[in-house]
């Protein structure tokens, strides 16, 4: 199982709790998977939308192939389909519409040559929630460096 990972969204991990994840597959057009394979994709701003029992990826922007002929162009930031399972979207519709939940994609990779998106449910932080992270995050430096000074005595 080879899994090449396209882009990520280091971002989100910043702007929101990670609850869970999910794993789908995309609906792309057949020069859509050349650029992704080329890495001309933009997954900063999207998110996932679930409309009548379907999920869809907004504002995810693939740029157009430049190898493709003109007949095959398409919007690069259309919204695309996902692929997940009835029982998952059951779940998602559930969880996003309790208050401050939201899908992201954190990242797109390939998996046995077939394009997949890691879509997080997620909360939104606060101003006052990232700068608790930060501290955290430079405390648990701090530390390491200590043990790091006290392994070596």
């Amino acid at each position: 199982m080879s899994v090449k990972v396209v882009c990520q969204n280091k971002k989100a991990y910043h702007d929101y709790f990670i609850e869970e994840k999910f794993e789908a597959g995309i609906v792309l057009v057949g020069s859509e998977v050349k650029s992704l394979r080329a890495g001309r994709v933009n997954i900063k701003d999207s998110y996932a939308r679930i409309i009548n029992g379907e999920v869809f990826l907004v504002n995810t922007h693939i740029s157009p192939y430049s190898m493709a002929d003109s007949t095959t162009r398409y919007d690069p930031d259309r919204t695309r389909k996902l692929l997940l399972h009835k029982r998952e979207i059951r779940r998602l519709i559930g969880k996003t519409r309790e208050k401050g939940y939201t899908l992201i994609p954190t990242r797109i990779y390939f998996k046995d040559g077939k394009a997949k998106v890691e879509i997080a449910l997620a909360r939104g932080k606060t101003l006052y929630d990232k700068r608790e992270t930060i501290k955290r995050r430079t405390a648990e430096k701090e530390m390491a460096k200590v043990l790091k000074r006290v392994k070596k005595i």
